[in-house]
């Protein structure tokens, strides 16, 4: 399973020239099996006056996604601020698969410090997508400081955490991946935006962590670009058969 995590600078709403300029990205890395897009990476995060216009339902984006996905013969994931059936504002993180097929997970954990909550609606399911023989826990930006929602049952093989999550608070991104990494025994993937949206600035810190906490890919800080890394399932398997810390954890549920 070969990744490539895509670290791009986004412009505030302006969704045509965003996934026109993620196509010259993504171009270059076309036998990568999955490519894993930062948070609202079409419009940014919740843009000064409102995502898109009232006609805007986030719709036109997970097509774009399908069709790239179909192209490279790989699943496309990202988050996408899509309006559901009654209208409501969800911070979507879309799982595409090439055959067009997609799950989706929709952010639980609002940012309230930063006003999301007065937009978007909270998900209520925990998601889990399957692809090339990979389960992969879907999770965006602020989840990733909440550890007993994705804490491993498992369930699963690696996390996907997308983010807008700025400069001052890059240590914190850094940390927190690690840890998720190592006390669930899994490969945590994740992505960030680089750039500036006027509020806060950014500088990626994409990255792809093992198991064992170490990173075995990542993007330039501060700088647009894409790594790829292979996913070693045996590997994987291996370790936690080794050493398995998993089955001594605690047992409960969320959700």
């Amino acid at each position: 399973m070969k990744i490539a995590i895509v670290q791009n600078d986004i412009r505030s709403n302006d969704f045509s020239e965003n996934l026109e300029h993620l196509e010259t990205l993504i171009d270059q890395h076309p036998d990568a099996d999955m490519f894993v897009l930062p948070e609202t990476f079409a419009t940014g995060f919740m843009p000064e006056g409102g995502v898109g216009g009232s006609d805007y339902t986030g719709y036109d984006i997970l097509q774009w996604m399908g069709t790239k996905g179909f192209l490279y013969d790989a699943a496309v994931v990202g988050s996408v601020a899509t309006k559901d059936d009654a209208g409501q504002l969800r911070n979507r993180l879309y799982f595409v698969r090439p055959d067009g097929k997609d799950e989706y997970y929709d952010k639980r954990h609002l940012f309230t410090f930063a006003g999301e909550t007065r937009d978007y609606v909270p998900g209520d399911r925990r998601v889990i997508a399957e692809w090339g023989g990979v389960r992969f826990l879907l999770q965006v930006c602020y989840d990733l400081r909440f550890p007993v929602f994705s804490r491993s049952r498992g369930d699963y093989d690696a996390i996907i955490y997308v983010a807008n999550w700025p400069e001052q608070r890059q240590d914190v991104w850094q940390t927190l991946l690690k840890a998720r990494a190592i006390e669930n025994q899994c490969y945590v993937i994740g992505v960030n935006r680089v750039g500036s949206d006027g509020t806060c600035k950014y500088i990626g810190g994409s990255v792809v962590i093992d198991a064992y906490g170490r990173t075995i890919a990542q993007c330039a800080d501060g700088e647009e670009g894409i790594a790829t890394v292979e996913l070693d399932m045996e590997q994987l398997q291996r370790f936690r058969k080794k050493f398995p810390v998993l089955d001594d954890a605690d047992k409960f549920n969320v959700l």
